[in-house]
């Protein structure tokens, strides 16, 4: 059955909600002291959005000319998106983490005529660069070069030319957003990718119209919630929640600061919140090695309430009925466990949902049994990121839900994941023949991804279709796998890749997570050394040596880790190791500890 949109466009959906629900909170920005939000409601979003899209009207912003946004995800980022769209525009989106030659390389491609910057560092990554459509940079935060090449001015400033604008003529507005088709760019995503260049994905305002009202169905955006959104903006999964937003009118706290999240979830104090695995990882990491320091009677504890609130979920997702007696203990557990960790985020939180990268199904049966489900979900940019979920009556733990909507899919011949529907991607900017590649000839996107579909429609996947290994001897191995086993039974691991290509057998790559390491060095001899002499220890080694004997005690004997290198540091973004998205580059990693890696083999055949 086709899904009802009653939009055709976002800036239809925006002004609909402003005009559903103007006093109600629609987005909350932190106040200077972080001692909470500071909410604006839906008619205040509604003004601001208006001034800027009459005021990037005045610089020439007409329909589908590109809008760069480069900046951390804060309320700006939001206002200056709905006016760029409600201008006939479309945002071009790049990461504040992004490389110069990268942004230059995204503002070309695109022909951006605008580039909003979050400050003149952000700017500045331009500075000198040949861009012949760009016209004005715009800054949210700092003063403007009076002798930049190209001319700037702020937000404010933008702002201020689009309300003299409106007041000269008020409809403005009205009718530029009123000539906005389901058809129209609305978003230039650029894939950070884990392999080449990253491409231009045209996302079309049917397809995130489609988003607002799909997400409604999954019961994980109510009007009464309150979201805490850090998610990178420039990022498909964080723009999709944005349109449900929309829809469903649920206030939001935008705050993108990662280093400040723990501590302000005490503050927000959120029902609802979203994130990539590796922010569910630290929690859980936390948990499990605070609970085994204490030693004794804590750690005791807190494993027979873990097993206690593990077999509660098994029968729940067996869909059988939990005793009285697991029940009882299970209320004990959680009180003298779980309830600590409900508190460390926020005491309030109704759904967590994670996405952009697979989550481990250890660390998932973890927080479930915490009486925190994490939904986790799957999509890609190319497919406006919302694609499939779990309900939080319909959780199945290792799989990544049913598809939202009407989206369709289909398992191709060698496993690959093929959708297709109304937030597929128009294709790749300026690129007809990977665009062609892309999509089948009767309109499914190859994802890329490996994957089953059960008879009740549980989508499960198992690898990246390029990121599975062929060792020498001829078997397949899922490196994505083996990794979240190993993040879920060791707690001090932060990122793990699996290596094998062509190899006669499999190799790990270790980096520990730096907080969990240090507190476990502080009860022992290594009391006190900095993280590159603990990392090296031959005591963290027998650690981390005990753990990779656990892990393969539960794979196949072809997948085994026969040897590991620890790291002496985490991977990167800056370093090229990671996308925005927490996603690792498998090829980078591989190139960078190239070294590492072959004295894993010496002696050995690399390939026959």
């Amino acid at each position: 059955m086709a899904l009802d949109v009653p939009y055709q466009s976002i800036p239809d959906m925006f002004f609909k909600r402003v005009a559903a629900t103007p006093e109600a909170d629609a987005f909350a920005r932190p106040a200077p002291d972080d001692s909470g939000p500071i909410w604006s409601s839906w008619a205040e979003i509604g003004r601001q959005a208006k001034a800027v899209a009459a005021g990037l009207h005045s610089l020439g912003v007409g329909h589908e000319d590109r809008v760069a946004i480069l900046a951390s995800t804060r309320i700006e980022w939001i206002i200056t998106d709905l006016g760029v769209m409600c201008a006939g525009g479309a945002t071009t989106t790049i990461y504040p983490t992004t490389e110069p030659q990268d942004a230059v390389f995204i503002l070309a491609d695109s022909g951006s005529r605008v580039l909003v910057a979050e400050n003149p560092t952000q700017a500045g990554k331009i500075a000198d660069a040949e861009l012949p459509a760009l016209t004005h940079v715009v800054l949210i935060d700092g003063p403007v070069d009076p002798d930049a090449a190209v001319p700037q001015l702020t937000l404010a400033e933008l702002e201020e030319r689009g309300t003299r604008a409106l007041a000269a003529d008020p409809e403005l507005v009205d009718r530029i957003a009123a000539e906005v088709r389901p058809d129209q760019l609305a978003t230039l995503i650029y894939t950070s990718g884990t392999t080449g260049r990253p491409k231009g994905v045209e996302l079309l305002h049917a397809g995130w119209c489609w988003e607002g009202v799909a997400q409604e169905d999954l019961d994980i955006l109510r009007p009464d919630d309150l979201q805490y959104l850090w998610l990178p903006l420039s990022h498909s999964f964080g723009k999709s929640l944005l349109c449900g937003v929309l829809h469903v009118g649920l206030p939001t706290y935008v705050d993108g600061r990662l280093d400040r999240l723990v501590d302000l979830l005490g503050v927000v104090r959120p029902t609802l919140m979203c994130g990539a695995p590796r922010i569910y990882e630290k929690v859980y990491n936390r948990a499990v090695t605070t609970a085994q320091s204490g030693g004794g009677a804590k750690a005791k504890i807190f494993a027979w309430a873990v097993r206690t609130g593990k077999a509660k979920v098994a029968l729940e997702q067996a869909g059988q009925p939990v005793p009285g007696g697991l029940a009882l203990r299970y209320r004990l557990a959680e009180k003298l466990v779980f309830a600590k960790l409900q508190a460390r985020l926020g005491g309030r939180i109704r759904i967590l949902v994670s996405g952009s990268a697979p989550l481990s199904e250890e660390i998932s049966a973890f927080f479930a049994a915490a009486n925190l489900p994490i939904l986790e979900g799957y999509g890609l940019t190319e497919s406006s990121a919302a694609n499939f979920c779990n309900r939080p009556e319909r959780l199945r733990i290792g799989t990544v839900g049913q598809a939202l909507g009407d989206l369709e899919c289909r398992i191709d011949t060698d496993g690959e994941v093929l959708l297709r529907g109304a937030p597929i991607m128009r294709g790749y900017h300026n690129l007809p023949e990977e665009t062609a590649a892309a999509l089948t000839p009767d309109g499914y996107l190859r994802t890329g991804d490996i994957g089953e579909l059960d008879a009740d429609g549980f989508l499960r996947i198992t690898d990246r279709k390029k990121d599975l290994v062929k060792t020498s001897g001829g078997k397949y191995i899922a490196p994505s796998m083996i990794e979240g086993m190993f993040k879920a039974i060791c707690p001090y691991t932060s990122q793990a890749v699996v290596v094998g290509q062509s190899r006669n057998y499999c190799t790990m790559l270790v980096t520990l997570d730096a907080e969990a390491i240090g507190a476990w060095a502080a009860n022992g001899p290594l009391a006190g050394r900095d993280y590159a002499s603990i990392v090296t220890a031959p005591e963290t080694r027998a650690l981390v040596d005990g753990y990779v004997k656990e892990l393969n005690a539960r794979l196949n004997r072809w997948e085994t880790i026969k040897k590991v290198t620890i790291l002496p540091r985490d991977l990167t973004i800056a370093d090229g190791e990671m996308t925005p998205s927490l996603k690792i580059k498998r090829r980078v990693v591989e190139a960078n500890f190239a070294a590492e890696i072959e004295k894993m083999y010496e002696g050995t055949l690399a390939s026959i």
